[in-house]
């Protein structure tokens, strides 16, 4: 049998206990570790269950923004809601009448709420247009409603122009204007110096005007986009252009007409001769006879004269 090494034992035995405390270091520490992670979900759970803590800050000292989170939804959903389209529309309509044609347009703009802007209609056998400003919801509507008319559409086109964020701008440089106005006019009732009042009203003055002029452009942006633009264009077929094109009251019309205007040439004429060629021709027959009487023998040599 072979014989063992003491000092290889020896050196064998500590090596092998080395190892051992390692291991044991290592378990430890990765069970402080696992005992702080838990504490540390345990921690997250209760900030989940009983909210945000007192002093408004989240783990790690990053501030807490209240309407973050599950609101956020909600946001998205409101500022959706709350754009700002602008709708345009251009339509035009072949109908065999116009007139009633034009007549169901009027009633089909008051029924959705809406009325009519401008219209400009002709006679029977000429187009009419119509421009509508129906509510932004009921745009849709009226696009059908035109097409259920009775005839055929010719041409058509619509038009979105999105001016939300038009409209914030301007309602927030409004804000930002009025509380400009607060503070001149807080500073004009202090005022004492002339000077300083003069440039306080000029600046006050300043922005009034400039909040005016966006509230303008305010009430213009949203008006055009609570209220859709529709231009309806009725084109009369070619069958009421045909019939159309005969009117017998206007050729009686125009008959009469022309009597009257013979009627008045006949009559001009015959004042013409009594006033003027009437007497015209009486002056110049007293002077052929006046010229005969006061001449001896001119009438008996007219009477003698030879016939060639």
């Amino acid at each position: 049998m072979p014989t063992t090494n003491p000092r290889f034992t020896s050196l064998l035995s500590a090596r092998t206990l080395a190892i051992l405390a390692l291991l044991i270091v290592a378990f430890a520490a990765a069970a402080c570790g696992l005992g702080a992670g838990q504490a540390g979900f345990a921690n997250v759970g209760e900030n989940l269950a009983g909210g945000a803590p007192e002093d408004g800050r989240d783990l790690g000292g990053v501030p807490v923004l209240p309407g973050t989170g599950s609101g956020q939804e909600g946001d998205e959903a409101g500022s959706l809601a709350d754009q700002r389209i602008i709708k345009t529309g251009e339509i035009s309509l072949e109908v065999p009448d116009v007139a009633k044609a034009l007549a169901r347009v009027r009633a089909m703009a008051v029924d959705l709420g809406g009325y009519v802007g401008g219209s400009q209609a002709g006679t029977r056998d000429e187009a009419a247009t119509l421009t509508l400003r129906i509510p932004a919801d009921r745009f849709e509507d009226a696009l059908s409603r035109v097409h259920d008319l009775d005839g055929d559409v010719v041409a058509e086109g619509t038009s979105e122009q999105d001016v939300t964020s038009a409209v914030v701008d301007l309602e927030a440089r409004m804000t930002n204007l009025q509380a400009s106005e607060v503070q001149y006019r807080s500073l004009l009732a202090k005022a004492v110096k002339i000077e300083d009042i003069l440039a306080v009203q000029t600046r006050l003055d300043d922005v009034r005007g400039q909040i005016e002029q966006l509230q303008a452009r305010h009430k213009e942006l949203t008006g055009l986009a609570d209220l859709s633009t529709l231009m309806v264009t009725l084109i009369p077929s070619a069958l009421q252009q045909a019939a159309g094109s005969w009117d017998p009251g206007k050729t009686i019309s125009d008959a009469f007409a022309s009597l009257v205007d013979v009627g008045q040439a006949v009559g001009d004429g015959a004042i013409w001769f009594v006033i003027v060629w009437l007497p015209a021709l009486v002056a110049l027959g007293l002077m052929v006879l006046l010229v005969l009487r006061l001449v001896p023998g001119l009438r008996s040599r007219i009477g003698r004269e030879p016939k060639a």
